[in-house]
This record gives structure tokens, sequence and C-alpha cells, in this order.
């Protein structure tokens, strides 16, 4: 739980709990068709992302906290996000063969998406040189791989995206933006100190949307499923930046960071 477990637990519960509750109320909202009903539900459901560090880093944030919740998150994840999806699907049921989540098969993806994760850790810790001159590089391939993957699900499913664009786009604004809000405010309330808040608003905010493509197109074989995760993938960085102008005053005021703490 390392040195903030308060924090650990109170973002935790933020994304495990609040967040599944704030999406399945907009999908509500929103009344989507049944399979981005799903597709919204397993984005709620994924783990935070890489990108979470770079922008906890850019505002102050507690970088150590965010690659602690992402470790964490993405081990729960492989249960929690099957189980969220089979809910979703048992709910909304969106498929004719009434067909759920396959636990192995989504074992095999996370294990495909996140041992390089597990294995940018290790590197991180054995070889740090060589981690910090790797960074940036690995950090520019990640989003090209998810560029290419967002393109691919909007290509194939363009006449959907003409159709529920508009509501699928201010959809997904409106869940970030709450992502971010929850994550921040919620520690906030608890008492937690602004930079620690700073790294759980973007580690909330900031879902793993290459996962939730992954698995929408692989295991479930629905490119549509994916559209969700696609365009929140595309929409969440420049929310989260000026989400992050906007906190960041606030977290200031409240505690300076001081130069070189992060």
């Amino acid at each position: 739980m390392g040195k903030h477990p308060k924090a650990v637990l109170v973002a935790l519960g933020a994304q495990l709990i609040v967040l599944p509750m704030v999406c399945f109320g907009l999908v509500l909202l929103f009344d989507l068709s049944p399979v981005l009903a799903v597709g919204m539900m397993m984005l709620a459901a994924s783990p935070g992302g890489s990108s979470a560090n770079l922008f906890s880093h850019l505002f102050g944030g507690d970088v150590a906290l965010n690659i602690s919740l992402t470790a964490i998150n993405s081990v729960i994840a492989v249960v929690t996000l099957p189980l969220i999806t089979n809910l979703a699907i048992w709910v909304f049921d969106p498929f004719d063969d009434q067909l759920g989540l396959q636990w192995a098969k989504t074992i095999e993806v996370f294990a495909i998406v996140l041992l390089p994760v597990l294995a940018g850790m290790l590197i991180r810790r054995t070889w740090r040189q060589f981690a910090a001159a790797m960074d940036r590089p690995v950090r520019i391939a990640s989003v090209i791989v998810l560029a290419v993957v967002i393109a691919g699900a909007v290509v194939t499913n363009w006449d959907i995206l003409v159709e529920d664009g508009p509501r699928l786009i201010a959809i997904t604004v409106l869940f970030c933006l709450l992502s971010l809000a929850v994550g921040f405010w919620a520690p906030r309330g608890f008492g937690i100190e602004p930079r620690q808040a700073l790294a759980s608003s973007f580690e909330i905010g900031i879902h793993n949307a290459t996962l939730a493509i992954v698995i929408a197109q692989t295991v479930m074989g629905s490119v549509e499923l994916s559209l969700p995760a696609a365009v929140y993938g595309v929409l969440m960085f420049f929310i989260a930046l000026g989400f992050g102008y906007l906190v960041r005053g606030r977290a200031a005021a409240a505690q300076p960071v001081q130069a070189g703490e992060h």
C-alpha cells in the first residue's frame, strides 16, 4: 500500500465502486443502445492507463502513488472487469446468444496487455538509467498503438458513429469529467493531501482504453462494443489537460508543491 494507504484505499474505492455506478446512471440517462451501453460499462471497469503517470508529473501529482494504483488496480481488474461486463450484458442483453465475457480469454488478454507494464516496472526498479532513456520512446509507441486501434474501430463502425456520435461524445465527455472530479474531490473529502488527490484524479479519469478495445474486439468479437473506449481514448487527454490546469491552482493554494518534489 506504500506510504499513503488511505489514499490508495479511497482511490480504489472510487475506481471500483463509485465509477461503475456513475457510468450506469449515465448510460440510463442517455438511453444508449445495448451494445454501446455494455461498451461504456466495460470502459468504466477498465483500470487506469499508464498515461496517468505523465499527467500526474505535469501537474505536480504523486507519481509514485500513480504507479502503485496502476499496478494494484490492474491486478484487481482481472476479476472486476469480467464481473462488471457480464453484469452489464445480463442487464442490457446486447447479444442474441447471451454469451458473456469468458474468464480464461480475459486473462489471456490481460497477460498480453499488462505483462509489458509489469516488465516496465521491473526494468525501472532494476535498470533505472535504461528505463529513463526508454521512457519517452515507449510513451510515443503507446500513443501510436492506441491511435491505430482507435482508427480501426472508427473506420469499421463509421455508420454507427455517425448515427450515435453526438450522444456518444456527450456521454464520454461527461463521464470523463465526473471521473476526474470524483478522483480528486473524494480523496480531498477524506483529508488526503492535494498531491495524492491529483494522482488519484488522473488515475481514475485516464482509463486504459487500449485494454477495453482489445477485449471488446478480440474476446467479445465486437468492434461496435469498442466504440465508447475508442471515443473516450481520444477525448480523455484533452479533458485531463483542461482539468489539470483548473485544479492545479486549487491544489497549490492548499499545499504548495516544492521544487523537485515530483
